[in-house]
């Protein structure tokens, strides 16, 4: 039997409001991450590494910082048909832009109906994580279900953040019932202490998914949600089917890492996600060549520390430096440094997150901070350690105490 025609498509128009600052000129997809990447290169990457090679990102948000970014990286040879095509709102369909997920694949059946795949995968485009979408597929074809729900398995007392997939007592990959943030969630039969999660990644069969955004469409009533409208209209057909995240193999993937999923949703979430990477055995590891993350830095050069004189030691300790990075007789310690950061001498940096070409002057301290690109912090001040003082800059300051700064801000003190 031949492999189904498979096309797959990205949901990038996030708008992001829980990441503000780090969102308010570019889409959620687009914030940087991990020093090297965006959040969008861990959808596109799993994607590219499962072989499925004809992608469409529909995006909407603020959108010229992502579509840049895949114009500059996702570039593929379109001698075999392979492609990262963005596809902006259009208004194909009437005048307005999307309304939701599942409007947003309706405006754009186009793209489906062009290719005539037999499979269509649908991803979201901010979450970390690594999954080898073709096991998924091949599950989806084996069970004969005609839709089919990535879970992730998370604590019962989590249930409340997430849609939940209720399976069926005889058959556990069909959905008995989705439920949106349910407060009374019912354990999974082999691990009561836990639940089956939503991760947000669908695959359906290409003409039954058709069928439902078109409906989908012509309901006043609905949101027009992928998981609340979607997802419940092919429970309600008995054709919903759930692939379990911890099924996926991914190769040269460890034990600690191999059910890895993080939703970067909110400020503390980006934080925690990027405190992640950089302990020596990393919950999230970044040196898998087996299953590599791509980003679009080239022509970088390295990484640099300078000064070894006492009192003013360029180092850096458990933490991610990247190519262009300039650390010049400051201290960083458990931190992701992105590719053109430059410390002065005397500075120091820890716990902290600092974007592309953001610079701290001499005897400057940064904390438990975000510095989003291209911010500069003068000589001697402090970010990070006095949240009132924070706060009175106008700098966000997040429930767990992490300092956020916006693009291209200059502190002075």
């Amino acid at each position: 039997m031949a492999a189904p025609r498979v096309l797959t498509i990205v949901l990038a128009g996030g708008e992001g409001k829980r990441l503000m600052p780090l969102t308010a000129d570019r889409a959620k997809p687009a914030v940087p991450f991990g020093g090297m990447y965006r959040l969008i290169d861990f959808a596109l990457s799993n994607l590219v590494n499962s072989r499925y090679l004809q992608i469409v990102v529909l995006t909407q948000y603020k959108s010229h910082s992502l579509d840049r970014h895949i114009a500059k990286t996702w570039r593929m040879s379109p001698l075999l048909g392979n492609y990262v095509a963005p596809v902006p709102a259009q208004q194909r369909v009437g005048k307005h832009w999307y309304l939701g997920s599942a409007d947003a694949i309706y405006q754009c059946l186009n793209t489906i109906t062009d290719e005539k795949p037999d499979i269509v995968v649908v991803v979201g485009a901010d979450h970390v994580y690594r999954m080898d979408f073709s096991q998924m597929v091949a599950s989806h074809v084996e069970s004969g279900a005609r839709f089919t729900v990535a879970g992730i398995r998370q604590p019962i007392g989590m249930a409340d953040q997430f849609g939940v997939i209720e399976t069926r007592p005889d058959d556990p990959r069909r959905i008995a019932a989705f439920l949106e943030k349910p407060s009374d969630p019912v354990g999974l039969a082999d691990s009561p202490g836990e639940i089956l999660a939503s991760m947000g990644n669908y695959v359906a069969d290409a003409d039954a998914l058709i069928e439902a955004v078109t409906k989908d469409a012509d309901n006043p009533t609905s949101r027009h949600d992928m998981g609340g409208d979607i997802v419940p209209w092919f429970v309600e057909r008995g054709e919903a089917g759930v692939y379990d995240f911890v099924q996926n193999d991914v190769a040269g993937s460890a034990d600690r890492d191999r059910d890895y999923w993080r939703d970067v949703g909110t400020l503390d979430a980006y934080y925690e996600a990027n405190m992640d990477l950089i302990s020596v055995n990393p919950v999230f590891n970044l040196y898998n060549s087996a299953w590599p993350l791509f980003s679009g830095y080239q022509n970088l050069p390295p990484a640099k520390f300078v000064h070894a004189g006492p009192g003013r030691l360029g180092h850096a300790a458990d933490s991610v430096v990247s190519p262009g990075v300039l650390v010049s007789g400051a201290t960083v310690t458990g931190s992701v440094l992105s590719p053109h950061v430059y410390l002065h001498s005397w500075s120091s940096v820890s716990d902290s997150v600092l974007l592309d070409s953001t610079e701290v002057g001499r005897h400057a301290q940064v904390h438990r901070a975000i510095l989003d690109k291209n911010v500069v912090v003068r000589e001697r001040a402090r970010v990070g350690l006095d949240h009132e003082h924070d706060l009175a800059r106008g700098f966000t300051v997040t429930d767990a105490g992490v300092t956020v700064v916006p693009k291209g801000t200059v502190i002075d003190s």
